[in-house]
């Protein structure tokens, strides 16, 4: 190993555990804001195209972000068991564990890639969209679904370099693929010299071109640069054995998120009552949310290498320690995210939409929603770490009385009585009580966790 890559390793077993999570989460931080900034652009380009491009794209959200959180679900378990791993020291199963995760992940994304593709009508007419945006989102969806097998890079080979207590490099990936999407967004969506005007097509382009940079970038790193990963093809015993691990909390996990956008495609479909505009400005209201949340999703991928290494080595007490740490500090960071976003939100709504309908709602957004994004963050946060000690069916559940028994049904149920803004309200207060709920349960599985290593002890 070089001295440039030791420098760049966090002992994650010894070294003080607040500063320890800073300095795995400020590299994300800063990849993440490059990456969700630059995603955003996309909304913004689009959106000068006019309200009907910025509807049609707002309908693709809860699509390719199930796709996404498929990804984002196979690198947590991928994280957990690499990480716990090498915590007893076993890097040949580390580097096996690696290897079998872009397999399982290539040939899962790609299969649901193919029957999304031939099922894109059908879906967005279930989830609200009229026949006139069908164009708009075959030009962008066509393009996205042939270009999303290559998010196994930035999704499951960071995940390995994370669970190594190196977040720098994926923090350089992820900002290096976001900054050619931005760079590419209005030259493909509008043209530029010989490049044609391409519409919202060109913004699905970009990132298909964002996301093969980022998974060449991620598997010469893994391959040549570090050796965590094999270069020849595994034995197919070795890569059962793996991948029966990966699956034992990555098909969980992926489940979980998965019901993400499940829910946000539930809530999309009751939006869309209220006509184009309020779907439009729920569109940018989510992607706002993305940027908002940033430090909270960023924790949530340098905590569980934290934890399941420490789980690893039998020290619940630093688990504990890391959860309490992470948990106070999202709630004070969002509270000032908030009140920077009520102060900005009639220029946010003035950037994204012309037209006063539009941006009238994107303000009602923003003045209700973010005040529960600290409270999100400890949920999110939570179902990370029970993934991170090997529990994945807690976080499943935990995930499923979020969304489906808190979140979705008190926004429904507000909508009935106060319409659109009831809608947000009821959102908010589904988020308080699965926040309680999730605190104390995590806290628990802690104090039974220290009491099961003191008595093996």
């Amino acid at each position: 190993m070089t001295k440039t890559q030791k420098n760049r390793q966090i002992n994650l077993l010894e070294d003080p555990v607040a500063p320890t999570l800073k300095n795995m989460t400020v590299p994300m931080i800063y990849g993440m804001i490059l990456l969700m900034t630059f995603n955003l652009v996309d909304t913004f380009f689009v959106g000068l195209l006019g309200t009907q491009p910025l509807a049609a794209i707002s309908f693709t959200f809860p699509i390719t972000f199930t796709v996404i959180s498929l990804t984002i679900g196979l690198g947590i378990g991928t994280s957990a068991v690499i990480a716990r791993a090498l915590g007893k020291g076993d890097k040949e199963s580390a580097k096996n564990l690696a290897t079998s995760a872009l397999y399982l992940a290539a040939a899962i994304v790609g299969i649901l890639a193919v029957i999304g593709y031939l099922l894109i009508d059908e879906t967005f007419l279930l989830l609200g969209a009229s026949e006139v945006l069908l164009p708009l989102i075959h030009q962008y969806m066509d393009i996205w679904f042939l270009g999303c097998i290559c998010l196994i890079g930035p999704m499951i080979g960071n995940a390995v370099l994370r669970a190594s207590g190196d977040t720098k490099t994926p923090s350089l990936i992820m900002g290096s693929a976001g900054l050619i999407n931005a760079v590419l967004d209005p030259i493909f969506i509008f043209g530029f010299g010989p490049v044609p005007a391409m519409g919202i097509q060109g913004a699905a382009i970009a990132t298909s071109v964002s996301w093969i940079f980022g998974l060449g970038y991620v598997l010469y790193i893994l391959s040549v640069k570090r050796g965590l990963i094999h270069s020849k093809l595994m034995s197919v015993k070795d890569f059962i054995t793996s991948a029966r691990g990966i699956l034992h909390i990555g098909l969980p996990a992926a489940g979980a998120n998965m019901l993400t956008p499940v829910a946000a495609a539930v809530l999309t479909a009751i939006v869309a009552k209220y006509g184009e505009s309020a779907v439009a400005a729920f569109g940018v209201g989510s992607r706002i949310e993305s940027i908002a949340c940033l430090v909270v999703l960023a924790l949530s991928m340098t905590l569980p290498p934290f934890i399941s290494q420490n789980f690893g080595a039998g020290n619940m007490k630093r688990v504990a320690e890391g959860y309490k740490a992470s948990i106070k500090f999202v709630l004070g960071w969002q509270v000032l995210i908030y009140v920077v976003l009520v102060l900005a939100a009639p220029f946010i709504a003035d950037v994204f939409s012309k037209e006063q309908a539009v941006a009238d709602i994107i303000k009602l957004f923003i003045w209700i929603l973010p005040l529960g994004y600290g409270l999100q963050g400890v949920i999110i946060l939570t179902n990370s770490s029970f993934n991170a000690l090997h529990k994945p069916m807690v976080a499943l559940m935990l995930s499923i009385v979020r969304l489906f028994v808190c979140y979705v049904p008190a926004a429904y149920l507000g909508s009935l009585w106060f319409g659109l803004e009831g809608f947000f309200i009821g959102a908010l207060i589904g988020n308080v009580v699965m926040a309680v709920i999730s605190y104390g349960l995590f806290n628990k599985q802690c104090k039974e966790g220290r009491e099961t290593v003191e008595v093996a002890a």
